[in-house]
Order: structure tokens, then C-alpha cells, then sequence
């Protein structure tokens, strides 16, 4: 049997809940400035893009992809 390679919802959906939460403690962490921003925008980058892909996942299997 093949392997499905189209994302799981639910796994997707705990990887952007763990980057936001990654974000968080960046903002936290005893570092500078600098280094802190660079980190949380890395990590809300990477869970804006998940977002997008779910959202686009989610319009094909409901046939909005005409």
C-alpha cells in the first residue's frame, strides 16, 4: 500500500501550536534583544506559513480549489 504524503491536520495544527509556544519563550529567554526578536519572528514565520498550508489543505478537500 502507498504511503500518503498530504499533511496531516491535526499533526500540522500541534507543529503551529508549538511554534507559537517556541515563539513565546523566545520573547522570555535571557538573551539580547536582537537575538530574542530574531528568534520569535523565525517562529511565527514558520507557524503563519503552517497556517497557510492547513488553510489550503483544508479549501482542496473542500473542492474550493476550482
Amino acid at each position: 500500500m502507498a504511503k500518503s504524503h498530504a499533511p496531516n491536520p491535526s499533526a500540522t495544527a500541534d507543529r503551529i501550536a508549538a511554534h507559537r509556544a517556541m515563539a513565546l519563550a523566545a520573547l522570555r529567554a535571557d538573551s539580547s534583544l536582537s537575538s530574542r526578536m530574531s528568534r520569535y519572528n523565525h517562529h511565527m514565520n514558520c507557524a503563519r506559513s503552517l497556517e497557510l498550508i492547513l488553510g489550503l489543505a483544508r479549501a482542496l478537500r473542500a473542492g474550493g480549489g476550482q
